[in-house]
């Protein structure tokens, strides 16, 4: 289930300014060949520790550069992976545990890897308010990275509307296969998406761009 899943992500959409970390290398910045193989045994983990045990589906807006382009897992750095946010009371095994974790981008870049504010936002909220992080699944409605063309992978850029009808396919049988009922679209682009669906869902404020407070707020109101 899901390994096909997995699969189907493969099926990015054709163009130069979508990056595909499951399925694709990153030949300016991952240490080898191995970075898209590393990138699913990664997702995998995270989505076998949660699947049929997790009680909510966080689906923000699309992968970025300092965040699942290198893990594989959505909302996630490896800063948060390689035990950098220990301090903020994040570790590596809230993430995953039942593997060995790898980074994919070369150390010269970030030595203690990428660090992405939303992932480090969404995540420190979770632990911070003392919930179990096995009941988040965390998700975008544009699944891959789409960048900037002129400043290359490393950078994000907001998908248009062709490209989230692309994908919303792939959110469905995410839902399918999760079962979650209680889904927050993190944004107004990912409510947007996910009403399209016909899918009951609340809306929390994105936490970028100063929403960090706002974001918190919502989101301990939606799932006390």
């Amino acid at each position: 289930m899901i390994n096909n899943f997995i699969e189907s992500l493969k099926y990015s959409p054709k163009r130069a300014d979508v990056f595909n970390p499951w399925w694709e290398t990153d030949p300016e910045n991952d240490i080898d060949d191995k970075g898209p193989i590393i990138r699913r045994q990664q997702l995998f983990q995270y989505l076998n520790e949660r699947i049929g045990k997790a009680k909510f589906l966080l689906v923000g807006e699309a992968i970025g550069y300092q965040g699942g382009h290198f893990t594989g897992i959505p909302m996630t750095s490896e800063r948060i992976l390689l035990g950098g946010h220990v301090k903020k009371g994040i570790l590596p095994e809230h993430v995953f545990y039942g593997i060995e974790i790898n980074r994919t981008s070369k150390p010269k870049l970030k030595p203690q890897g990428f660090t992405e504010p939303t992932g480090t936002i969404v995540w420190g909220h979770i632990i911070q308010s003392n919930l179990n992080p096995r009941d988040f699944i965390l998700w975008n409605a544009f699944p891959w990275h789409p960048f900037k063309p002129k400043s290359g992978l490393l950078s994000n850029r907001t998908p248009n509307n062709r490209e989230f009808q692309f994908c919303i396919g792939i959110l469905t049988r995410l839902i399918q296969i999760t079962k979650i009922g209680n889904i927050i679209a993190v944004g107004e682009k990912s409510f947007n998406i996910l009403n399209q669906l016909g899918k009951n869902c609340k809306k929390v404020r994105h936490p970028a761009n100063g929403g960090a407070g706002k974001y918190r707020k919502q989101l301990t109101k939606i799932i006390s």
